[in-house]
């Protein structure tokens, strides 16, 4: 089989969940015999598999469909995550989910990373088949490591005998990833050293976050821009606490590192972790502020049970060696579907 992945202008992307997932996927296909293209000017391919929603993805749909190739859509996006993150979003939502709908109706098939991002789907009136398929997690690369845990400490210039308790999370500067309240806790909690990895252009994030990144925060937080490699997956595990107080995700692909970086995980109570995270088995949850604050410390403190190890049995079955052969099965349900004119 010969698929044609698509990610339109992914230097813009690449730091991005969605480029981030773009990266994955291409090492998972590695697990399985596909033959992967990613030339947008490939003209013998048996599918295509479109990850993004811009004009370009469009007419390279609209290409396909002439072509009489079979289309996948990879929807990472939804209404609902893209409300809250930068300037006009919220204004620019509900044209924003038309133009979605639009997307995604021209897919025979649909991926999309989770039961609960299906399910959203579904709620727009899409009637094709949709199939989770979580984006997954090298966990190979997240296993402790001394001196990439060194390497986020001399990052951060942290000196020996500094004993605070680290506390971490990863993403864009958004209101939806919960910026506002890590920087609360940070604030509340001023014996504790809070770390926020990832960069989003200032230009673009409303006043008061933008403020907040630059100015208004604690000494005790600190916002390490975008980093990769060593330094990052020394801080997974490296850090006594990886805290996710984002508002809504479609999966949440740090998440997944952190959990195979066998860290303790603090995350909202969210609909898009009931069916792969348990409170208090795998993971801890919390809905507010004060929970938050509550459970932090008491995970920090010893006083609840560790549960890294099971949170750890979670990316195990969503590493990237597992998720291969599940894109190849859904490839093989895309081909064997009839033409969308017969349908």
């Amino acid at each position: 089989m010969k698929v044609l992945q698509y990610f339109e202008n992914p230097g813009l992307i690449s730091r991005s969940g969605i480029g981030h997932a773009q990266r994955l996927q291409q090492e998972e296909l590695s697990y399985t015999d596909i033959v992967l293209d990613t030339s947008p000017f490939s003209k013998d391919y048996d599918l295509i598999d479109v990850n993004t929603y811009g004009p370009k993805s469009l007419a390279m749909v609209a290409k396909a469909r002439l072509q009489n190739r079979k289309v996948v859509y990879h929807a990472h996006s939804t209404y609902e995550d893209f409300r809250n993150s930068f300037i006009g979003s919220n204004f620019l939502s509900k044209p924003f989910k038309k133009h979605l709908i639009k997307a995604y109706r021209q897919a025979d098939l649909i991926i999309t990373p989770t039961p609960y991002a299906k399910s959203l789907l579904r709620s727009y009136g899409l009637k094709q088949p949709i199939v989770p398929i979580s984006n997954g997690v090298r966990v190979s690369s997240y296993r402790r490591n001394k001196s990439k845990i060194i390497k986020f400490r001399q990052f951060l210039n942290l000196k020996e005998n500094d004993k605070r308790k680290i506390i971490i999370s990863v993403g864009l500067y958004f209101q939806r990833k919960g910026i506002m309240d890590f920087v609360e806790l940070a604030r509340r909690n001023p014996e504790h050293l809070f770390v926020w990895f990832g960069y989003t252009d200032l230009r673009i994030i409303p006043k008061k976050i933008r403020e907040t990144v630059k100015k208004d925060h604690p000494d005790n937080c600190v916002f390490a821009g975008y980093i990769t490699g060593d330094v990052l997956q020394g801080a997974y595990s490296g850090a006594d606490l990886f805290l996710y107080p984002s508002y809504e995700e479609t999966e949440g692909i740090v998440v997944l590192e952190a959990l195979a970086s066998s860290q303790k995980v603090l995350v909202r109570d969210i609909p898009v972790y009931n069916d792969w995270l348990h409170d208090g088995f795998d993971c801890y949850k919390a809905s507010n502020l004060d929970e938050f604050d509550k459970r932090l410390n008491e995970i920090l403190a010893g006083k609840v049970k560790n549960v890294s190890k099971a949170g750890h049995e979670v990316a195990l079955k969503r590493d990237v060696s597992l998720i291969g052969p599940q894109l190849k099965k859904a490839y093989e349900e895309a081909l064997s579907l009839p033409s969308q004119e017969s349908r």
